[in-house]
């Protein structure tokens, strides 16, 4: 099956695969979006949590999104999309192995005294992740003044549509029913409904079957 391609018209915005040159606006984009996140006041010890927020998205989100082909951002990168892909999947490539080894290296060091944790839950969300081969959303984010302008929505296209052209769902997690009702609208349902491994937090995880519909009465917010 063909590429998505690089460049796609998604009603208004301008949406594009992400390059290097694009990583620092990529994590500087997703630590404004989610510096105040559920997530984020979790995931992260208090003592720099910004710093650490942003080497986190330069590597989890930037690195790797770029180098494997799977983040998506609109033309100024005020919004961000990137995912896991399935192996093989068109126009996508394996991680390179300094990449992986900086994000096995680095990212329980940005983590902390929270690491233990936050290493316990994701294995409790991978457990209920689809058993098909699916695409992974990781990170979606828009800047606070680029909202409300269809940008989240947008940036989520390409993938979905790969996954549409290949007949496989997406699925991801989210740790707010903000979340959970803006992604309604992209034809995602929640599968599993879990909690972090310390139980501070409600988790769900949602699944996209391919083809879905959106649905245009849903909250249009991203929730950032």
């Amino acid at each position: 099956m063909s590429d998505v391609p690089t460049v796609v018209q998604v009603g208004a915005p301008s949406v594009r695969r992400a390059e290097q040159r694009d990583v620092p606006r990529i994590a500087a984009t997703l630590t404004v979006a989610l510096a105040d996140s559920r997530w984020t006041r979790w995931a992260l010890p208090e003592d720099g949590r910004i710093q650490r927020l942003t080497r986190w998205h330069e590597l989890a989100a930037g690195h790797r999104g770029v180098s494997t082909g799977t983040a998506w951002v609109t033309e100024d990168v005020t919004a961000v999309a990137t995912w896991h892909a399935p192996p093989g999947a068109p126009g996508t490539t394996p991680l390179p192995a300094d990449v992986r080894a900086a994000l096995d290296r680095e990212l329980p060091v940005l983590s902390g005294s929270h690491a233990a944790q936050v290493a316990a839950t994701r294995a409790l969300v991978d457990a209920a992740r689809p058993a098909e081969p699916h695409w992974w959303l990781d990170q979606l984010g828009t800047r606070p003044s680029a909202r409300r302008k269809g940008l989240g929505r947008a940036v989520l296209g390409p993938a979905l549509a790969r996954c549409d052209a290949d007949g496989v769902p997406a699925a991801t997690s989210v740790y707010t029913w903000a979340g959970v009702r803006f992604l309604r609208g992209s034809g995602f349902e929640v599968s599993a409904s879990l909690h972090t491994a310390d139980d501070e937090l409600p988790v769900w995880v949602l699944v996209r079957p391919p083809s879905a519909a959106a649905d245009p009465s849903a909250p249009g917010v991203d929730p950032g």
